[in-house]
């Protein structure tokens, strides 16, 4: 395991720990804008944005990540319709539940086993994600080399076989 990795997600676990984010009370608290609303998640927020900001303008000016791997960032726009689904599902689920990925697992690592179902259901959902996305990218590439290619594509744009993945 990559060293750095497990430093990264120590301080990431100890961060929510020690702010309260692994309760998911607290969370639905931030979200309760018309009760007794608990701006402590923006704070939280607002502490991860200063400290990451930095972090992310020297890696872009350097290029490449703090172990040496070569930085990949996706483009700004137009923006990427599997990552405004993703975080529609994401937003969907996190104020339904109060439970994100990161303060999940540190709530399942704690020995809760509401929050264990809910990793489980969480990592259900990522692999049935990942299957239906390969299936569609496969089901996309035999398309295009049948030569049907996609709806709107004309002939002349279609992929070479070399050229998908």
């Amino acid at each position: 395991m990559n060293a750095l990795a497990l430093l990264a997600g120590l301080i990431f676990g100890g961060g929510l720990l020690l702010s309260g984010m692994t309760d998911p009370g607290n969370v639905l608290a931030f979200l309760d804008f018309t009760g007794a609303w608990d701006p402590r998640l923006a704070l939280v927020m607002g502490s991860a944005i200063v400290v990451a900001a930095p972090a992310f303008w020297w890696a872009r000016r350097r290029g490449q990540t703090l172990a040496g791997t070569p930085l990949r960032l996706p483009a700004r726009w137009p923006p990427d319709p599997r990552l405004l689904s993703g975080a529609a599902l994401f937003g969907l689920g996190w104020g339904l539940s109060g439970l994100c990925p990161g303060p999940a697992l540190v709530g399942a690592a704690g020995g809760s086993l509401a929050i264990a179902v809910f990793v489980l259901a969480m990592a259900a959902g990522m692999s049935l994600t990942a299957a239906l996305i390969r299936h569609m990218d496969r089901q996309k590439a035999s398309q295009t080399l049948s030569g049907r290619g996609l709806p709107g594509q004309c002939p002349s744009t279609l992929a070479q076989p070399e050229s998908i993945p």
